[in-house]
């Protein structure tokens, strides 16, 4: 059976969210309790959301433990951005993050405590104290469940604002008008497999990052870019896109990420000598250095042949010096994935560990109320009206070249409130739905019949395969020049085998082929825009390291490889003509001074 106009069914809202993970629900809140309808569309339960993951903690600079202040928040995030971060931006980040922290435990989030009733904080890799000069205790933590202790605690505010949860659907493609205006989206009821209209005034995306691009990944299996493909089906350009995370300790050989916490309470990093080695790369934040950081001199050691293991291709992370008694209070799943993962008894012995994707830092370009920005009529930052993005999905860029540990959950708690205030805003402006275009659900049915009608072909799994080892192979921690030009190639060539996805089982009920077959779709937008983006960026910037422009510390023009003069600038991809235009960095903050660059060391 093929799906028609016919049979589509419409429904409409004030809002719908896409994506069900804790910028969603922190938006979903703020809209309910304004009155507003509300749909929050998930792929999953929303407490399975990949917020569920976060273990560290959320930084704010409470100066619980130690003295702090937000513009020292303010500073760490800039250098840890290497200066790609927006100031504007991270300024509202910092200073709003004590406020929504606070906000957040009288939401009733379990944060543990110190004797005192105050949020325990713990140090975290990057987050120093006066400008740099020694580590500082900012990342709220509960345990080292934190992200699940959020999701829960926005989860059960959610129910008890009456937002509306559509579970198990998944949004297909955005409605643009004539206007260029956003006026709701497809999407598919897993369940019974059919199509559904959702008009709303306002679409906000929180559909998380597209870790699921690599094939080593600590990211869930739902986190396959959808918010990115269906803004670059829109048209909507991709920003820094070259800029992936890989976190320095996740599980060798399974991917499973341990937490920065580890080292916060003091879990050191060991070669095959026993040797401390990070003390050699950054003698003043050692083991708490930012996550790009740590993960080059991780593979340095490696690539020096000292990595342990038959293959010498891990290192050791220490945990057995901080008593049983820490390890049982303060991070106890770090001890169950020890256990499970890598069959260690992390209270006696040391873990293998290795760089692993884990974030994106690119996405959809906004500002700071959450609106999808784009680039139209030589003005940088036009407004989409309709559309928002929030969290992981979306790039306010405060996290620049590089996102420092436990900003990740407050990114997502100042901007999906700051979007929802906005959203608020909007609706009482406009009371009427925009009518919805002729050709609203056609580029969704052409995507769903292509499968429906498809006899023989590539299985989508094969493909999402492929993807992901390209990836892996042409776009890691270390990258070349050349390595990358091959890897725009190869790309390229399996975009054009997407077209040729064939669906064997072609039932509607809880077809879970067709979900994986519809991912693909978004799965190569982010990949192509992350190819393209990289093979362009001929410099070194904080996660996108290329062997080719490495430079010395001194060097005059490009000081450890970042070339300012001519790549202080982001990145946009555009899908319809796989091209790059660039647009400035705003190193103007709100209120304070900018922070100039200079060379990164710790």
């Amino acid at each position: 059976m093929s799906y028609t106009n016919a049979n589509i069914t419409k429904r409409k809202f004030d809002v719908v969210i896409i994506g069900a993970g804790g910028s969603g629900m922190r938006a979903a809140l703020e809209l309910s309790r304004a009155g507003l309808n509300v749909a929050s569309l998930s792929k999953v339960f929303p407490t399975r959301s990949h917020t569920v993951a976060a273990q560290g903690g959320v930084s704010a600079s409470l100066g619980n433990m130690s003295e702090d202040n937000w513009h020292y928040h303010f500073y760490d995030t800039i250098k840890g951005s290497d200066w790609l971060g927006d100031q504007d931006a991270i300024e509202f980040m910092c200073r709003e993050a004590p406020k929504v922290v606070y906000e957040l435990e009288h939401f009733g989030m379990p944060f543990d405590r110190n004797p005192d009733g105050t949020i325990y904080q713990r140090p975290f890799g990057g987050h120093t104290a006066n400008y740099g000069e020694k580590p500082v205790q900012r990342a709220c933590a509960a345990a080292d469940r934190t992200g699940h202790a959020m999701l829960h605690t926005l989860y059960q505010q959610n129910v008890k604002a009456k937002t509306n949860f559509f579970v198990e659907w998944m949004a297909l493609d955005l409605i643009r008008d004539a206007d260029g205006d956003v006026v709701g989206v497809t999407a598919l009821e897993m369940e019974t497999g059919d199509l559904y209209i959702l008009e709303a005034k306002t679409v906000l995306l929180a559909t998380g990052g597209a870790g699921r691009i690599f094939a080593a990944s600590t990211n869930a299996f739902i986190n396959t870019g959808d918010g990115l493909g269906m803004a670059a089906r829109a048209g909507i350009a991709l920003q820094d896109m070259e800029f992936w995370q890989f976190h320095p300790t996740g599980v060798a050989g399974a991917g499973v990420l341990l937490t920065e916490g580890c080292r916060g309470e003091g879990a050191i990093l060991l070669n095959s000598n026993g040797e401390r080695f990070m003390e050699r790369y950054a003698p003043t934040l050692k083991d708490l250095a930012p996550r790009d950081f740590v993960s080059r001199s991780m593979d340095q050691e490696i690539k020096e042949g000292r990595g342990c293991g038959p293959n010498k291709d891990y290192v050791m992370l220490k945990l057995s010096h901080l008593g049983a008694d820490t390890i049982h209070k303060r991070l106890p799943s770090v001890y169950e994935i020890g256990v499970n993962f890598a069959n260690v008894d992390i209270t006696k012995e040391d873990i293998p560990v290795v760089p692993t994707i884990h974030y994106q830092m690119g996405g959809v370009p906004t500002n700071i109320n959450g609106q999808v920005i784009t680039q139209a009529n030589g003005i940088n930052n036009a407004v989409v009206n309709g559309l928002y993005a929030v969290g992981e999905c979306a790039c306010v860029s405060v996290h620049g070249a590089n996102r420092l540990g436990t900003n990740s959950l407050l990114d997502l708690l100042v901007f999906g409130k700051a979007a929802g205030r906005h959203i608020v805003e909007f609706n009482n402006k406009n009371k009427e739905h925009k009518p919805l275009p002729a050709d609203a659900a056609d580029r969704t049915l052409e995507r769903l019949n292509q499968l429906e009608s498809s006899k023989s072909g590539t299985y989508a799994q094969t493909l999402a395969g492929d993807i992901r080892a390209t990836m892996q192979q042409h776009a890691g921690v270390f990258r070349t020049q050349a390595s990358m030009d091959e890897g725009v190639k190869k790309i390229a060539a399996l975009r054009e085998r997407v077209a040729e996805i064939t669906l064997q089982d072609k039932s509607k009920v809880f077809n879970t082929a067709r979900i994986e077959a519809l991912e693909v779709d978004n799965l190569i937008e982010a990949a192509q825009a992350t190819m393209v983006s990289a093979a362009a960026r001929k410099e070194c910037r904080g996660a996108h390291t290329v062997y080719d422009y490495e430079k010395p510390a001194d060097d005059a023009d490009a000081p450890l490889g970042r070339n300012d003069k001519e790549w202080l600038k982001h990145t946009l991809w555009h899908k319809e003509s796989n091209s790059l235009t660039y647009k400035p960095v705003n190193l103007k903050p709100l209120t304070v001074d900018s922070v100039p660059p200079k060379v990164r060391t710790f």
